[in-house]
């Protein structure tokens, strides 16, 4: 798909960060875009930015859906057919996503099953939900946003980072596993997994406004020499990643390329090469002070 023109595309968790980026790369190059979140500011802001200086034809829209939730991802569906007067879609990405839930011991179990409702089964639920309308199109691209932490599970030795990662790993083997599924059932669809590193967005501070202090284990410094409390943590993590306009334009350009495995940032390509030469070591504090701190400009974490 080198074209995204005439296309419709659905984007989960479009209200900030990649999301909001994707939107509007996609609005400019002419292709219609549905989005849902569970913020409608951040929704309502997200479409006004696509729609500024976008082409005349290009329809964005917004839908109020908490994607762990399938019955509203299955009614952000319906109104996406419905007010796009389609049967079908042509780009799927499943990039919802919160961070908390860190540990099996301490976590509460209902922050845990949150998270891991976020950031997994809002991919399942929408795959699901939209599948069909995907394969309705002449071709189609799912694509599901993983992170560094679907391919290492760690934040550092000394913080737990359970409900994310184990989510970030189920949406990895998902994808990697529709790549077979399609191309013996759906010839024309394509699947990608998306793995970035550090991203500058909002979703350590998004993760405060949905757990508040319980999340404060799980923000990440936004450079190695900042210390503070959790909002001035998130919000320094917010400011030093790579701009989500960039990480957009890499995912796009992968979904161009057909390429099933999009890491996006060098932090991520770093990380991706330092675990497969030494899996054995990565969970160990020297594999961190030796092979990760080197290479990453902040700690690795979480992206939206």
């Amino acid at each position: 798909m080198q074209d995204f023109s005439g296309k419709l595309a659905v984007i989960t968790g479009g209200g900030t960060g990649i999301g909001r980026a994707l939107t509007k790369q996609l609005a400019s190059e002419g292709c219609s875009v549905a989005m849902c979140d569970i913020s409608q500011a951040d929704m309502d802001e997200s479409c006004a930015f696509a729609m500024d200086g976008a082409p005349q034809g290009v329809r964005v829209t917004g839908f109020l859906a908490d994607v762990a939730m399938e019955a509203q991802l299955e009614a952000f569906r319906d109104d996406t057919l419905e007010r796009h007067e389609t049967d079908h879609i042509h780009l799927l990405f499943n990039n919802a996503g919160i961070g908390g839930g860190g540990s099996m011991i301490n976590t509460p179990r209902d922050v845990w099953e949150r998270t891991f409702g976020v950031c997994w089964y809002g991919v399942y639920y929408s795959a699901r939900a939209f599948l069909p309308a995907l394969m309705r199109s002449d071709e189609g691209h799912m694509i599901n946003v993983s992170s560094v932490n679907g391919f290492w599970a760690s934040l550092g030795p000394e913080t737990s980072h359970t409900a994310y990662s184990a989510a970030k790993f189920a949406v990895k083997g998902f994808t990697e596993a529709l790549v077979n599924d399609f191309r013996n059932n759906a010839p024309h669809l394509n699947a990608s997994v998306v793995m970035p590193g550090h991203i500058g967005t909002n979703i350590a501070l998004n993760t405060m406004r949905e757990f508040g202090d319980l999340s404060e284990s799980d923000i990440p410094a936004g450079d190695p020499d900042h210390e503070g409390d959790a909002q001035s943590r998130g919000e320094a993590f917010r400011d030093n990643g790579l701009d989500p306009e960039e990480a957009a334009k890499i995912i796009l350009q992968g979904v161009r390329d057909e390429r099933w495995r999009i890491l996006v940032g060098m932090d991520a390509v770093a990380l991706d090469k330092a675990v497969r030469e030494a899996p054995e070591d990565a969970y160990e504090q020297e594999f961190m002070d030796t092979r990760v701190v080197p290479i990453l400009p902040t700690l690795m974490s979480v992206t939206d």
